[in-house]
C-alpha cells in the first residue's frame, strides 16, 4: 500500500493537494477540493491497467465545468429538496434554488466546491471540514469527515461521519462517473421498487416496483441511456449493484449501508453515476426513511466500490 500527497493549485489562495492511493493494480486519486475522486485505475481482464472514472487532468477543469460534478463529495443534501424548502421542528428553511426550481447537491456552493483539510489514515485519506450554521441555507453546525481507503483486495472504501449543534438534515454522497471501456455497460441492481418523479426530478412519493418496466435491472441487462432514477434498494445481500463492460471484462460491484442508489447516465458524458444515497426530497416526505440529523446522534454512511473482472 503506498499513499503519497503532492500540490495540485489552489483555490481563492488555499491550497489543494492530490491524494494518491495505491494497493496492488490498483491506484485511485483524491482531491482535497471538492473531495473529488479524480481518477480510479484498475486492469482489465488480460491484466492491462486504464482509468475507469471521468474527470479533468488538472483543477481548471474542474473549476470551469462544475455542473457534472465528476466525482465529487456531495452535500449537505444529495440529489433534489423541492422547491428549496423544508420544514423542521416547526422551522422553514429556504435554500439556495440551484437546480431549476429545487435545491440540488446542496446548493449553490455545496461541499464539491469546498477545500477540505486532510490526514493520512491507515489505508488511505481521511477529509474532514466544519460546514457553519446557515451555509447554503442549512441548520447547524456540522463537523463532517470522509474517509476514503483501499481494502486489502484494493476496493475503494468511502466512509461518511458527520455530527450537528442542532437539528438538520445530512444526506451524502460520492458522484463519480464510471466508464469501463468498450462499446457499453450491463447493469445489475438488487431493487424491486424505484421511486417516479415528475417532470423536474422530484419524487411523487409512490414506491413503484420496476416488474414490467424499463428499471427493471433486477438479473442485469444493457444499460439504455439517459437513465436518471433512484432505485429502493432491497438490502437482501451485500450488492446493491454491479457495473460491467463486455468488451474490457471489467466490474464495479457496489456495496452501501444507504437505502438508495441513483443510477445517472447520460451519452453526453459518456460515463455511469452509482450514487449510493437517501432518497431525493426525502426533508419532505416523512414516509421516506429519514434524513434528520440531531445533536447527540452521528450520521454515519459506508460504501465500497469493489473492482474485478470476468
Amino acid at each position: 500500500m503506498r499513499i503519497t500527497g503532492e500540490p495540485f493549485g489552489s483555490v481563492d489562495g488555499t491550497d489543494v493537494t492530490r491524494w494518491t492511493l495505491q494497493r496492488g493494480a490498483v491506484r485511485v486519486r483524491v482531491l482535497t477540493y471538492g473531495g473529488i475522486v479524480q481518477s480510479v485505475e484498475t486492469p482489465d481482464r488480460d491484466g492491462v491497467p486504464d482509468g475507469v472514472a471521468l474527470g479533468f487532468p488538472d483543477l481548471e477543469g474542474y473549476l470551469k465545468r462544475p455542473e457534472p460534478y465528476f466525482g465529487a463529495l456531495v452535500g449537505r443534501y444529495a440529489n433534489r429538496i423541492a422547491d428549496g424548502t423544508f420544514a423542521l421542528d416547526g422551522t422553514e428553511y429556504r435554500l439556495a434554488r440551484n437546480g431549476g426550481p429545487h435545491s440540488l447537491h446542496g446548493g449553490e456552493r455545496g461541499f464539491d466546491k469546498r477545500v477540505w483539510d486532510a490526514e493520512e489514515v491507515e489505508g488511505g485519506v481521511r477529509l474532514s471540514r466544519v460546514s457553519p450554521d446557515g451555509e447554503e441555507g442549512f441548520p447547524g453546525r456540522l463537523e463532517v469527515s470522509a474517509t476514503y481507503t483501499l481494502d486489502d483486495d484494493g476496493a475503494l472504501r468511502i466512509g461518511y461521519r458527520a455530527e450537528t449543534d442542532a437539528p438538520t438534515v445530512v444526506a451524502l454522497t460520492n458522484h463519480t462517473y464510471w466508464n469501463l471501456g468498450g462499446g457499453g455497460h450491463a447493469l445489475r441492481i438488487a431493487a424491486e421498487r424505484y421511486t417516479p418523479t415528475d417532470a423536474t426530478g422530484v419524487p411523487t412519493g409512490e414506491l413503484a416496483e420496476v416488474a414490467g418496466t424499463e428499471l427493471d435491472f433486477r438479473t442485469g441487462r444493457p444499460l439504455a441511456i439517459p437513465l436518471d432514477h433512484n432505485f429502493v434498494l432491497d438490502h437482501g445481500g451485500p450488492e446493491a449493484a454491479e457495473l460491467y463492460a463486455p468488451e474490457t471484462g471489467r466490474t464495479v460491484t457496489v456495496e452501501t449501508t444507504e437505502p438508495g442508489i441513483q443510477v445517472y447516465a447520460s451519452g453526453e458524458l459518456g460515463g455511469v453515476a452509482l450514487e449510493t444515497q437517501h432518497f431525493p426530497d426525502s426533508p419532505n416526505r416523512p414516509e421516506f426513511p429519514s434524513t434528520v440529523l440531531r445533536p447527540g446522534d452521528v450520521y454515519a454512511s459506508a460504501t465500497v466500490f469493489r473492482f474485478g473482472t470476468r
